[in-house]
């Protein structure tokens, strides 16, 4: 265990400003924003700020009709905050570790529960894993951005990068599943013969299947979404 004195406790772990711009990580988890005017980040993440800086749980009516269907689908874990003004915000979740992409008119699918922020100008959609529905068990949905801008995202330990290539598709287990190229639809395949081999929690024998061109980012820790039906 290390141990300092005060003043070398603040040198080592004092805020840097790193000009990074809009995002920049202060340490791999903990996402500083540069905030000048208005972001989207998940509730519940932030946890620290200065300067003039409001923030508001996002409105079932902000994004129409269609979105607040949807929120009544994937209930509170779909929740985002909307923090506008100029300030610095300091936002984390759970001691992940936070990943940053810079998109330039691409789009992505995040895991609802890994997403922790994006930009304003970014476009962005629930997408319901609705035919799975009879086996979720606490609510499996991913947000797809699209767009040019920044988007935040989190993982347990380091996260890999899967290459999906025409052919030979890519099979992964739905709760180590964290991000996918946005142009992918995962399918999902139940193979009753893998029940005791794919993963460790509940529900093994179910698997999302990618096919196509793209990639799919993986992390070493399942989050239960899923429960065996009796």
């Amino acid at each position: 265990m290390e141990k300092f004195h005060i003043n070398e406790f603040i040198s080592k772990t004092k805020q840097q400003d790193k000009g990074q711009g809009l995002f920049e990580l202060e340490t791999e988890r903990i996402l500083e924003i540069n905030l000048e005017n208005q972001i989207w980040a998940k509730t519940g993440s932030m946890i620290s700020y200065r300067g003039n800086i409001k923030f508001e749980r996002e409105g079932i009516l902000e994004h129409g009709l269609g979105k607040m269907f949807k929120k009544a689908f994937t209930g509170e874990g779909a929740s985002i905050m909307k923090a506008t003004g100029q300030g610095k915000l300091y936002v984390a979740d759970q001691g992940k570790k936070i990943s940053i992409l810079n998109l330039a008119d691409e789009s992505i699918c995040i895991n609802g529960n890994d997403l922790l922020a994006f930009e304003s100008r970014l476009k962005w959609d629930i997408k319901l894993m609705r035919k799975i529905a009879g086996l979720l068990a606490g609510g499996l949905f991913n947000v797809k951005v699209e767009g040019t801008g920044m988007v935040a995202f989190t993982t347990h330990y380091e996260p890999l990068t899967l290459l999906v290539e025409p052919g030979d598709a890519v099979y992964t287990d739905p709760n180590a599943t964290v991000a996918w190229s946005g142009h992918l639809t995962p399918e999902f395949v139940t193979d009753v013969s893998l029940k005791t081999f794919f993963g460790r929690g509940s529900g093994e024998s179910v698997q999302m299947k990618f096919e196509g061109s793209g990639f799919v980012v993986v992390q070493p820790f399942e989050e239960v979404y899923f429960s065996e039906k009796q």
